[in-house]
């Protein structure tokens, strides 16, 4: 992790953690009437792009929002919710209807009454790094990119117009190329909220934007398996003790300390989950004087055991059908 916070833009650094790694990514061509329930993805995102037509979306049977080409939407928290056209009719299962297997991670359904067409690029992706489920988890309900009128927005429209093109002639690697796209449409989506929404300005987020609690996250950051004190973190962000550890806690809402007791445990998850060294080795390698020791810090934090990470790797959570 130690390149992953840039000193001069910790926000920026905490959207480089949003590295995703796709379950499914699926072309949808639809006429009127037509409806799609989609299921709960659990520890997964959702995303939809609308790239012809308009789109109803409802979430726990309330409408969400109209989607017209052009727009993006994000289901941050892998709730399931239904996609529809302008009729109401029963929404069959994703897994229930016939979809076309194009390559391990990209689909494609047609379904409908052959009346108004509507076209969307949607996907499922996970973010594998603890940190980064931590940002998404602070994510609202929805998050919805209407693409009107900005130099951001003509960047966005003329993403999804590369994308239009590539599914709807699908060439040799096309999948590849919309599925890189895709990510990038999350990314840019995430990083436009966290831009003009009020809500952005507070908590974790607004921390990140405070020049002396950034510059300490930073170093947080950059340094995760560092033995940090209050004093040292205080020093980096020049400020004293006491003022330090009051501002930390109340725009981040837990004290430094235990933050970066969490941060390190966060490091030693992906080490666990990705590599190959005992949790003896691990226990050396975080600063623990014994394999125990490091064990109940683990669990305490981490909310599962060091060993059970282990079991786990190479699971996919989310799509179970």
């Amino acid at each position: 992790m130690t390149d992953e916070f840039n000193s001069a833009d910790p926000l920026g650094g905490a959207l480089h953690l949003l590295r995703m790694n796709g379950i499914f990514y699926c072309r949808c061509d639809f006429t009127e009437p037509w409806a799609l329930s989609l299921p709960p993805f659990r520890d997964c995102m959702t995303f939809h792009v609308v790239t012809s037509g308009q789109v109803h979306l409802e979430i726990e049977g309330q409408e969400a929002g109209l989607l017209r080409k052009g727009e993006l939407v994000l289901v941050p928290h892998g709730e399931g919710h239904d996609l529809r056209g302008e009729t109401k009719i029963p929404a069959p299962d994703l897994f229930a209807v016939q979809r076309q297997l194009i390559s391990e991670k990209y689909e494609q359904i047609r379904m409908g009454g052959g009346g108004t067409r509507a076209t969307l690029m949607c996907g499922v992706v996970r973010f594998d790094h603890p940190a980064a489920r931590q940002l998404v988890a602070m994510l609202p309900k929805l998050i919805k990119v209407e693409a009107r009128g900005t130099a951001e927005a003509k960047w966005l429209q003329s993403t999804i117009r590369f994308m239009t093109s590539e599914a709807s002639t699908l060439q040799a690697g096309g999948e590849t190329i919309i599925t890189r796209l895709a990510d990038v449409l999350v990314i840019q989506a995430i990083r436009s909220w966290i831009a003009q929404d009020a809500s952005a300005r507070t908590g974790w987020f607004g921390a990140l934007r405070d020049p002396q609690i950034g510059r300490a996250l930073t170093k947080l950051h950059q340094e995760p398996t560092r033995r940090w004190t209050l004093a040292k973190l205080a020093t980096e962000a020049g400020m004293s003790r006491s003022a330090f550890a009051a501002r930390f806690k109340a725009l981040v809402g837990e004290s430094a300390v235990r933050y970066a007791a969490r941060l390190k445990m966060q490091d030693a998850f992906v080490a666990l989950r990705d590599g190959d060294a005992s949790i003896g080795e691990m226990a050396a390698r975080f600063d623990y004087d014994s394999e125990a020791a490091f064990s109940r810090a683990f669990k305490r934090l981490m909310g599962a055991s060091p060993g059970s990470v282990r079991r786990t790797v190479g699971r996919t959570p989310g799509r179970t059908r």
